[in-house]
């Protein structure tokens, strides 16, 4: 994990690769509760004897499972000294290119593209990043991320 004296120190960090996470593994468990708490409930997800006899031989994970573990991630990639709070400020683009089957294991790898003032004492930043699957050469979620962070 890298950590940043400020806001200036992380700007200063700007085009540079922010690192690699630890691997997730995303187990039914995980599925099932994503499922309920979306209300997406499709077989594909849930039903194990139903997905087996599906396209994938298994139940996948929802694509918005796999994108939404992005901010536990950013825990993993870098901290920034002095920060008293940040927010989720959207998604410039989003793309599900893979599907992650269950118990498999998953990880971000991130990008720092941009690091813009916003109001006083906040950052705009923008994040590159790309859900990797172990075992799988192409990411099966690439995002373009916005945050803002406040000291």
């Amino acid at each position: 994990m890298k950590t940043f004296k400020n806001h200036t120190a992380l700007k200063e960090f700007t085009g540079k690769e922010l690192g690699v996470t630890p691997y997730v593994t995303i187990t039914q468990k995980m599925i099932d509760t994503f499922a309920d708490s979306t209300l997406d409930t499709q077989w594909i997800h849930t039903d194990p004897v139903q997905a087996a006899q599906g396209p994938f031989k298994t139940p996948i994970a929802h694509g918005f499972l796999i994108l939404s573990l992005a901010s536990h991630f950013l825990k993993d990639l870098f901290t920034i000294k002095g920060s008293t709070m940040g927010v989720n400020y959207g998604l410039n683009k989003v793309r599900f290119t893979g599907v992650v089957p269950v118990n498999s294991r998953v990880r971000m790898k991130a990008h720092l593209k941009s690091v813009e003032s916003y109001g006083e004492n906040g950052v705009k930043i923008g994040i590159d990043g790309m859900m990797e699957m172990e075992g799988s050469e192409k990411p099966v979620v690439v995002l373009e991320w916005m945050i803002l962070d406040f000291n």
